[in-house]
């Protein structure tokens, strides 16, 4: 079981920057793969991040060169620095914990919004 918790998300204006947190309830260093996802009103969700125990990284096309995913096993949390953010950036930010052989496990979410 892994309880995970968003913080950071608020209100910033076009080509601001946030960053996100995600603290996990345990040990993240043998979650296989922690991931940042997103969802606008009327859009499914989409992964904007991805980051393995390994330290590979991937990215949604659309936030490339702009977001930067990173985790601290020290103190069990992922964090997402978002840069130049854009008003289509704007949406709820969930945390996902993917354990192997599973199950995923989903934060609760924290709103961003930007404003043009």
């Amino acid at each position: 079981q892994v309880q995970l918790v968003e913080s950071g998300g608020g209100v910033v204006q076009s080509g601001g920057s946030l960053r996100l947190s995600c603290a996990a309830s345990r040990n993240i260093f043998s979650i296989n793969r922690m991931g940042w996802y997103r969802q606008a009103p009327g859009k499914q969700r989409e992964l904007v991040a991805a980051i393995t125990s390994g330290g590979s990284t991937n990215y949604a096309d659309s936030v490339k060169g702009r977001f930067t995913i990173s985790r601290d096993n020290a103190k069990n949390t992922v964090y997402l620095q978002m840069s130049s953010l854009k008003p289509e950036d704007t949406a709820v930010y969930y945390c996902r914990a993917d354990t192997l052989p599973g199950p995923w496990y989903w934060g609760q979410g924290t709103q961003v919004t930007v404003s043009s």
